[in-house]
C-alpha cells in the first residue's frame, strides 16, 4: 500500500511544494528515520513512480537532488543507494577541519536506533507486529491503579527519601520467595538488587565487567538493545547461532575455545526472538563450558512469567545457584512497559559490586515504582493475571503461525509458549520493513537481531500484535512481487 504524496507531512504547506520537493522530503525523512539505512538500495524509479502516482521524471529529479544533498549514491546500471553520510567535526579555531563518519564501524557501534525511534510509529498495536511488548488492552491497568491507591493512603513522608541502592527491601524479600519457587536460592539482603529494568541491569554488568577488547558471546539472533550497550563499552560481540532446538552448543564450544569470552548472555526460557528454551542437558553443557573456560553467564529471564508451570525448560541459575550465573528478571512484559522495575540475583560479592555501580550511575532506582510492584505481587492477583496472559497468547499462537505460513513465510520453530515467532520471508527483511513502514506497519527486520547487523531474510513477529486483517494481504503482496521480480 503506497502513501500518496499529498498525505506526506512536511514542515511547510505541501501545496506550496512541487512534487519533486515533496518526494525529496519524503526520501530525506525516511533516511533520517533509518527506514532506508546506509547501503540499502532505494526503490526503483519505475516502482516508486507507480507507488506514488508520479512520473518517472519526477522520481529521477528527486533522486538526483538527494544525491546532490549527500543522501544517496548513484550507481550506473544498478540504481540509487543510501549513502554512508559524513558530518563535519567542530574544531578549535585555527585547526584543520575534519570529517567523521556518522556511524562508526559495525564492530564498535551497533545501530539499533531504527526500531527505538519508530516504536511509537503505529496508532494501534495491531499495526505493530514488530513490537516487543504486549498490547495495553491485554494488560490489567486496575492492578496498577489499585496499588497506587493503596500507596496514596500511606504516609507521604516515607516517599521523600533516596531509598537504598539495593532497592525496596520488602520487594526483595518477595522476590526471594518467587526465586525459591524456581529452585534458585538468593538472600534478599545480600544477593538481590533492584534495577530499572533489564536494560539497566545489562548496563551495570557491562560497566563492571567488560573492558575494551573483551569478547562477549550473544545470541545470533538475540535482543538487539544489549548489542549497543556492550559495543559502546568496547566489547567484541561474538554471535552464537541458534537451531530450532535452541543454541548450537557445538558452535558455542568452538567460539569459547577461540575467543575466551568474558561472558555469555542468554535467554534460557522463551528466547527472544526464536522462542526456544533450554533443556536440562543443554543447560548443564553451558555451565560445564563456563567452568572450563572461566566466563560469566548472564541469564535474562524477562519472559519467564509467560512460561506455564511444568513447561519443559531449565534455568541455568537453578543448576548453578548463582555461583557463576547472574540472573535477571523484570515485570515490564507482564505489568506495564513503562513500569521500569527489574532485578538482579547474583553471588553476594557480585550483588554488592553491582549495587555500588548502580549508586555511581544513578544513586537508587525509583522506590515508588518498586512499592507499586510489591503491592501488585502481594495482593494475590498477579498470578491470575499472568495465567490470563498465557491463555490469550495460546489462543492466537497457532492462528498467527498459520497466517504467516499461508502468506509464504517459513517458521524457524513452533514454540508452545511465549509471544514471538521467528520467520523467514525469503527476501531481504530490511526492504520488507521499509515497505511495512510505508503501509503503516511496524516490522522488525532480522538484521537488528544480529550482533553484526548482517542482512537477512528473517523477521520477528509478536503474535499478540498480528490481528490486523490487512497484515496477511500486505505480506502476501510483498512476497508475490518479490517472486515475480526474481522469476
Amino acid at each position: 500500500m503506497s502513501v500518496p504524496l499529498d498525505q506526506i507531512p512536511a514542515p511547510h504547506d505541501a501545496a506550496q511544494l512541487t512534487l519533486v520537493d515533496q518526494l525529496v522530503q519524503w526520501g530525506r525523512r525516511r533516511i533520517d528515520e533509518r527506514v532506508f539505512r546506509p547501503g540499502m538500495r532505494m526503490p526503483s524509479i519505475r516502482k516508486l513512480a507507480l507507488d506514488k502516482g508520479v512520473s518517472r521524471f519526477t522520481v529521477v529529479e528527486a533522486y538526483e537532488r538527494l544525491v546532490a544533498h549527500g543522501y544517496l549514491d548513484s550507481r550506473r546500471g544498478s540504481g540509487f543507494y543510501v549513502r554512508e553520510r559524513v558530518t563535519p567535526t567542530l574544531v578549535a579555531k585555527g585547526e584543520a577541519s575534519t570529517v567523521t563518519p556518522e556511524r562508526e564501524p559495525v564492530q564498535n557501534t551497533i545501530d539499533v536506533v531504527w526500531l527505538l525511534r519508530n516504536m511509537l510509529h503505529t496508532s494501534t498495536p495491531e499495526k505493530g507486529p514488530g513490537l516487543g511488548y504486549l498490547p495495553g488492552r491485554w494488560l490489567d491497568g486496575e492492578l496498577i491503579t489499585n496499588a497506587l491507591r493503596a500507596l496514596s493512603r500511606q504516609s507521604g513522608a516515607q516517599m521523600l527519601g533516596f531509598g537504598t541502592p539495593q532497592g525496596f527491601l520488602p520487594l526483595r524479600q518477595q522476590l526471594q520467595t518467587r526465586l525459591e519457587e524456581l529452585e534458585i536460592g538468593a538472600s534478599a539482603a545480600r544477593q538481590i538488587v533492584l534495577v530499572s529494568g533489564i536494560t539497566q541491569a545489562i548496563d551495570l554488568i557491562s560497566r563492571l565487567y567488560v573492558k575494551p577488547g573483551d569478547a562477549v558471546i550473544v545470541g545470533d539472533p538475540a535482543w538487539f538493545q544489549m548489542f549497543g550497550r556492550f559495543a559502546s563499552q568496547g566489547a567484541r560481540l561474538v554471535g552464537m547461532p541458534y537451531t530450532p532446538e535452541g543454541p548450537d552448543l557445538d558452535a558455542l564450544e568452538t567460539l569459547v575455545a577461540t575467543w575466551r569470552p568474558k561472558m555469555l548472555i542468554i535467554n534460557s526460557v522463551l528466547q527472544n526472538p526464536t522462542g526456544t528454551s533450554l533443556t536440562a542437558a543443554q543447560a548443564f553443557r553451558i555451565l560445564q563450558l563456563a567452568q572450563e573456560y572461566d566466563f560469566i553467564v548472564v541469564e535474562d529471564d524477562v519472559y519467564g512469567d509467560l512460561c506455564p508451570a511444568g513447561f519443559p525448560a531449565t534455568r541455568l541459575a537453578s543448576l548453578d545457584q548463582l555461583k557463576r550465573v547472574i540472573f535477571l528478571g523484570s515485570f515490564s512484559k507482564t505489568l506495564a512497559a513503562n513500569l521500569r522495575v527489574g532485578y538482579i540475583a547474583a553471588a553476594p560479592e557480585v550483588a554488592k559490586a553491582l549495587a555500588d555501580q548502580k549508586m555511581l550511575v544513578g544513586m537508587t532506582s525509583p522506590e515508588i515504582n518498586e512499592r507499586v510492584v510489591y503491592k501488585v505481587l502481594t495482593e494475590g492477583h498477579y498470578r491470575r493475571h499472568v495465567e490470563r496472559l498465557r491463555a490469550r497468547l495460546d489462543g492466537v499462537r497457532d492462528k498467527t503461525a498459520r497466517m504467516l505460513e499461508k502468506t509464504g513465510l517459513r517458521l524457524f520453530a513452533t514454540p508452545a509458549a511465549g509471544m514471538f515467532l521467528w520467520a523467514d520471508a525469503g527476501i531481504d527483511s530490511d526492504g520488507l520493513a521499509a515497505a511495512g513502514h510505508e503501509a503503516g506497519f511496524l516490522l522488525t527486520p532480522g538484521s537488528l537481531f544480529s550482533p553484526h547487523q548482517s542482512p537477512t531474510t528473517w523477521m520477528r513477529f509478536n503474535i499478540a500484535n498480528c490481528g490486523d486483517p490487512a497484515l496477511s494481504g500486505f505480506l502476501s503482496n510483498c512476497l508475490e512481487k518479490a517472486a515475480r521480480r526474481s522469476a
